[in-house]
């Protein structure tokens, strides 16, 4: 299934920003200046280059698995590397340093709602620059890049690029890779700075609602509800102003896929049963994962749409980012089994 392409290349490599997420389940949301209750607390990997990786790997991936990224050598950066070596994630490329501390964003969790609010330490990520990613000698076939608005040095301009994102997927593509870009929800305007240089440079883009209206200059969240017209207006915006060959957006009541040729494709989320939620950390990065680990097996997009759903799904019975998710095949089952949204257009 996972056979090699075009000149021979295969794999997804995962490049930028690795963190360590300390998950606390709180027992509500507080106002300022009162007290909430830590019910417990974890420490799991976080952010796109651990979250993909791991993701991959836990749907069954058996095409090579690779990191790039900077982190301590710390406590939080060996937790990092003890989990890539136990999923055989190939962490060559992701460095280690002695005078770094890892990045670590505090998450807490409501746990009524299942709802998520990060608190972000920087560490490694404040002085990482484009030179520390490099695709040169990599065989993979998709580079997945993430996080722009995050990073001190790679947000600003680089070298005569407008930052440093656009540096390193230059770079991606120069080296022969498919390339995938993943954002964070900061300002809307602050996402469509970042991210418009780099529309000529990516192949794909795997996107929420609201970071799709941003790039697309569109307001597609009206009042926290998903404007769907909109959502798919901004696919088609974006596709319209690049040489992208496919743009997915996904929310909670469901995702589209619209591709170069004019396809949409539509599917609702998996209706999953509110005792099974623990969190929604990391639910994005899965919904990604089932994308990309379709798009480079060759699946019909509106298969590689209902795994990413259903990887989706699964990872939500979990307080860490990708712990829940299990092979493709027990995904999928997953969500026959608690079926999937009516209505939802």
């Amino acid at each position: 299934m996972s056979g090699r392409g075009p000149g021979g290349r295969s794999g997804i490599i995962c490049a930028g920003s690795w963190c360590v997420d300390v998950n606390n389940i709180i027992d509500r949301w507080p106002d300022e200046e009162t007290v909430a209750k830590i019910l417990s607390a974890s420490r799991q990997g976080g952010c796109p280059g651990h979250n993909m990786t791991t993701a991959l790997r836990r749907l069954g991936a058996t095409f090579p698995v690779e990191g790039v990224g900077l982190i301590g050598d710390d406590e939080e950066g060996r937790l990092l590397a003890s989990i890539c070596d136990e999923l055989r994630i190939d962490r060559r490329r992701l460095v280690m340093r002695s005078d770094l501390r890892t990045s670590v964003t505090y998450a807490m969790i409501a746990k009524r709602t299942g709802k998520r609010t990060f608190f972000y330490s920087a560490g490694a990520h404040a002085v990482q620059t484009p030179d520390m990613i490099d695709f040169a000698d990599s065989g993979a076939r998709i580079a997945h890049v993430g996080l722009p608005g995050i990073h001190d040095i790679i947000d600003a301009p680089w070298r005569g690029d407008a930052n440093g994102w656009v540096t390193i997927l230059k770079k991606a593509r120069a080296a022969g890779l498919r390339t995938n870009i993943e954002l964070v929800s900061v300002d809307p305007p602050r996402i469509r700075e970042l991210t418009e240089p780099m529309l000529p440079h990516l192949s794909m883009m795997i996107v929420n609602d609201l970071e799709a209206g941003a790039v697309a200059g569109l307001t597609t969240v009206r009042d926290g509800v998903t404007d769907i017209p909109a959502c798919r207006q901004a696919a088609a915006a974006l596709l319209a102003r690049s040489e992208m060959e496919l743009v997915a957006v996904h929310f909670p009541r469901g995702g589209i896929v619209a591709t170069r040729d004019g396809t949409l494709l539509e599917r609702p989320s998996v209706n999953v049963p509110p005792a099974e939620v623990k969190s929604s950390n990391g639910a994005g990065d899965c919904f990604a994962a089932g994308i990309l680990f379709g798009v480079h097996e060759g699946w019909p997009f509106d298969r590689a749409l209902q795994l990413a759903h259903a990887a989706a799904a699964a990872s939500l019975r979990a307080e860490s980012t990708t712990g829940a998710v299990v092979p493709w095949q027990e995904c999928l089952a997953l969500a026959d089994r608690w079926g999937w949204r009516e209505g939802w257009t």
